[in-house]
């Protein structure tokens, strides 16, 4: 292996990272063995010292090795699936339950279940169906329908701090392709990213697919980082890209302080790392005047994305993004894949907007998430038995909760689906299996249904496998 080939550090640090990964995924998962030192290996593959330290802590955040005092670095033993396949493998659990008949999901993350936009947007669609002629040829905008486009630059130009035009915003079928596209376009593929964490699960699994090297950065209850840790990362790791929640925290539900938000914004304009701020629950902060990374960010190394589903519902499932500078390659790759997003559909949420509906909803939307989070509290409370700690949510969809004892809640979830009933464990948000004593619940769940018992049967689970040895 000729690690040497490119003077980059970014490509040297690559290089190493695959050589580790390649090794201790040959061998025997269920036998410990001892990595190279640090001198050994930058001899070994003519790299410097700091670029065999740059792969080992990735790989140590990753949970694949550890390191003994004086002994060096040592792969970690494990009888059940890496982190990452454990993640797809709970995941896919997760929602394939939540979709059976007779489930009560617990788990649910759709802020629209509450109060949607589906039935006026279908009806303005109806009414511009018939005001549009039927082409025989539809002509598919392959950036997004202008009229969506110059609505959502509007919308996200604040004075104070950034203005966006229709040509900075592209229209895609989701979120995934949306971000598919995105890494591609900029050259972020197989690069390493840095992430807030509990991290948004369809996030993840895109940046995996991009065969990223990915390190999560914990939030602590206050909905801060350790900034200090933060910034080592960031001067020792060869971070290409960071993304982080534009307002809420999700789904941890916390509120990172306006001056870290500058500070944090400061350091990645340093290092030239790109920050995609994840705006999809920026509409369900429950106080709107919380800045956005956006306003501290460096305007040549920014993208904002988000859907429309989370505030109008399943039937406005596009994702969209919004970037000033770059936009020739995202043009490329946009006209490369054509999208076939209906006209009419674009036309109908453009006008949701431009009538202020948007605006009237969004502010029902978060006075009953906020009165139905509240609920949820209060019961969590009273049925508890002090088994679980509660993050106080500050927006988004969901509470995010610590049992009090130390518990696998992907056990509980399993002693859970016996009963018919699905939760989210904290598993699922992270890809180093952190999280393990957390769970997500929402509140945007069938409150016909008996939630009392079933927050019962969830408190006996957790007690039940709290006692088990």
């Amino acid at each position: 292996m000729d690690a040497t080939t490119n003077n980059k550090p970014g490509y040297t640090y690559q290089a190493v990272y695959r050589y580790l990964l390649d090794r201790i995924e040959a061998a025997p998962g269920d036998v410990e063995q001892r990595l190279p030192s640090l001198r050994q290996l930058a001899q070994r593959l003519g790299v410097s010292v700091s670029s065999t330290k740059y792969a080992y802590s990735l790989l140590e955040d990753q949970g694949r090795v550890y390191a003994r005092p004086k002994l060096g670095y040592f792969t970690r033993v494990s009888a059940h699936s890496p982190p990452a396949e454990r993640l797809s493998s709970l995941l896919d659990t997760v929602f394939a339950s939540a979709r059976q008949p007779g489930m009560l999901a617990l788990s649910s993350d759709a802020p629209a279940m509450l109060l949607s936009l589906e039935q006026p947007l279908l009806m303005i669609e109806r009414e511009l169906a018939r005001q549009y002629p039927r082409s025989p040829t539809p002509l598919y905008q392959p950036f997004g329908e202008p009229e969506l486009r110059s609505v959502l630059a509007d919308r996200y130009t604040r004075p104070a701090q950034r203005y966006w035009q229709a040509e900075h915003v592209f229209i895609g079928a989701d979120l995934r392709s949306v971000l598919e596209l995105s890494l591609r376009a900029l050259g972020l593929e197989g690069e390493v990213a840095l992430v807030e964490s509990p991290c948004n699960w369809a996030v993840l699994r895109q940046l995996q697919a991009a065969r990223m090297t990915i390190i999560e950065m914990p939030l602590g209850e206050d909905g801060r980082f350790d900034l200090p840790q933060l910034q080592q990362v960031l001067s020792t790791a060869p971070v290409r890209l960071a993304v982080l929640s534009s307002a809420t925290n999700v789904p941890q539900g916390g509120v990172m302080p306006a001056a870290d938000k500058q500070q944090i914004c400061a350091w990645l304009a340093e290092g030239d790392v790109w920050l995609f701020e994840n705006d999809g629950y920026g509409e369900l902060c429950f106080d709107d005047s919380v800045p956005r990374y956006r306003d501290y960010a460096d305007p040549d190394r920014l993208l904002v994305f988000a859907t429309f589903d989370k505030v109008m519902g399943a039937e406005a499932p596009y994702g969209y993004l919004l970037c000033q500078r770059h936009t020739e390659p995202l043009q490329r790759l946009f006209l490369e894949r054509a999208f076939r997003l209906s006209p009419i559909r674009q036309k109908a949420i453009a006008k949701l907007f431009t009538s202020r509906r948007v605006e009237q909803h969004v502010r029902k939307l978060r006075a009953t998430l906020h009165a139905r989070m509240q609920h949820l509290q209060a019961l969590l409370e009273a049925h508890g038995q002090g088994c679980l700690r509660i993050v106080a949510a500050q927006g988004g969809a969901g509470l995010w909760l610590e049992a009090t004892r130390p518990v696998d809640m992907r056990r509980v979830f399993e002693r859970l689906l016996a009963q018919r009933i699905v939760i989210a464990p904290g598993e699922i948000f992270s890809l180093r299996g952190l999280w393990r004593s957390h769970l997500r619940l929402s509140y945007t769940l069938d409150w016909r249904k008996d939630i009392p018992q079933a927050l019962q049967q969830l408190v006996k689970a957790i007690q039940a496998e709290a006692q088990t040895p």
